[in-house]
């Protein structure tokens, strides 16, 4: 099973140009019925990137039309939202959990995208019964949501043309490289995710790398990791 996980990670990794079968090899090792990634909030806006079946994707579109449900609180609290039972959810999300009812789900567990400081959307897996998810079915999909997280990500840069071409000169990369090593030594990420969290930075707020960049290494801007989560600093 651990040599399956590994070749679905690994396959789920080079899906970096095709959104719509992100969820196939998830679904090959976690015993769930579908699943769905979405973007959510002020970031890339809100919108279904790829769902597994039809209930999966109206499990997205009503969580969007409501504003409620468990992929909002999983990226609001940077933590996975496992519900084995939805009927036990009323009171924490009324009109959610009322509008589910009607659809064939029992189980819902949503998983946050997120990198570094850049909370991007949520991963979201369900089961037609009543189920819990293992704990190491938890873990897997972690960092299952962990690799989607990259893609979609990539998928918007490239999608929206935020390449930083005034940023290609040969100064300006060595300040770019610089700062990624800055981000390495505070964070303890590779040096791919270092360079895609600068870039997303830069997206988010209409900057480029280099004035990122720049206010790393000037120290204008510093990533900290505090209780498993990472805040910026200014």
């Amino acid at each position: 099973m651990a040599d399956r996980f590994a070749a679905a990670a690994d396959a789920l990794s080079q899906m970096d140009g095709d959104s719509s079968s992100l969820t196939t090899p998830i679904l090959d090792i976690i015993p769930v019925t579908g699943a769905a990634v979405s973007t959510l909030g002020d970031f890339l806006g809100s919108e279904t990137i790829t769902a597994s079946d039809a209930v999966a994707a109206r499990i997205d579109e009503m969580q969007f039309d409501l504003g409620e449900g468990p992929c909002w609180d999983a990226l609001a609290g940077g933590v996975p939202m496992l519900e084995p039972d939805l009927r036990s959810t009323m009171a924490r999300w009324p009109a959610f959990s009322d509008a589910v009812s009607a659809q064939p789900v029992g189980s819902l567990f949503a998983f946050p995208l997120i990198i570094g400081p850049l909370r991007i959307g949520a991963l979201d897996l369900y089961a037609v019964q009543p189920m819990e998810l293992g704990s190491r079915d938890a873990k897997r999909t972690e960092v299952f949501a962990s690799i989607v997280s990259r893609h979609v990500l990539r998928r918007a840069l490239r999608e929206s043309g935020a390449t930083d071409s005034e940023d290609s000169g040969p100064n300006s990369r060595r300040i770019i490289h610089q700062a990624t090593g800055f981000v390495i030594a505070q964070l303890g990420i590779s040096a791919e995710d270092a360079q895609l969290l600068i870039q997303g930075r830069a997206f988010s707020h209409g900057r480029s790398m280099r004035e990122i960049a720049e206010d790393l290494i000037e120290r204008r801007l510093t990533f900290e990791l505090n209780d498993n989560s990472i805040e910026v600093e200014r």
